[in-house]
């Protein structure tokens, strides 16, 4: 298992001690800043690991942007017993390690978190819909107000995978990994053709929906409701 912790910057001269114990389990630990950058480089994690012995509040952020971007492994965060008052739902984090657990539970946890199914997964691929848009994964089509989008495979596969994450900012890195799969070897500007094409297809009146954030990535937005629609300006778009 590959295992990514992120603790502080620079990476402590023994980085091993840090969670002791992982040391004497057959997994791989790969130590990096507190960055969420480092997601991009070297082989993809398995588990996510926050340091979170000290500096709380860094912790606390590094875990709630990880969160945001769209993390899709589980996050852990490795605590001090005197640091489990801090912890509280808004890190976003799912399971927590004290930095003095014993290999045993260290690989129960590890086996858990990654082992657990989510809904999505459990339940197998649904319709998603959002407004107007209806996206099947079953039959590989996308309609709006009913009628078909003539949309290739990889833009099928970028809208399905933005509306199924609506609200999380992705890098173009990361949609590369995660709709054109790790043996791709274009450049990010790929990302840039394809939300064009994207939204052309969408028309004036819904491409929007696929949103920019300037300088990081790509979103999708959810259309407001339909008693919202009239009250409320369509949200801008901003070209990267």
């Amino acid at each position: 298992m590959e295992i990514l912790i992120l603790t502080s910057n620079p990476v402590p001269e023994s980085p091993e001690s840090i969670l002791p114990s992982l040391e004497l389990l057959p997994h791989r630990a790969r130590y990096a800043g507190r960055d969420v950058r480092a997601l991009l480089s070297g082989p993809s994690p398995d588990a996510v690991m926050v340091d979170a012995r000290s500096d709380l509040a860094d912790a606390r952020a590094t875990c709630r942007v990880l969160q945001a971007t769209g993390l899709t492994v589980p996050l852990i965060a490795i605590v001090t017993e005197a640091g489990l008052a801090a912890l509280q739902a808004d890190w976003g984090v799912d399971d927590l390690l004290l930095a003095s657990s014993g290999p045993a539970e260290v690989e129960a946890r590890l086996r858990l978190a990654t082992g657990k199914p989510n809904a999505a997964t459990a339940s197998g691929p649904a319709v998603i819909r959002a407004g107007d848009l209806t996206v099947d994964p079953d039959t590989y089509a996308a309609k709006l107000k009913g009628a078909p989008l003539d949309l290739t495979y990889k833009e099928f596969e970028l809208l399905r995978f933005l509306a199924q994450h609506p609200g999380r900012v992705f890098t173009r890195e990361q949609l590369l990994r995660e709709v054109w799969g790790y043996d791709y070897f274009g450049g990010t500007r790929t990302v840039d053709v394809h939300v064009r094409r994207l939204r052309a297809k969408l028309g004036s009146e819904y491409e929007s929906m696929i949103g920019t954030v300037r300088q990081v990535g790509y979103k999708f937005v959810a259309p407001p409701p339909e008693n919202l629609r009239e009250s409320e300006p369509a949200p801008e778009r901003v070209d990267a």
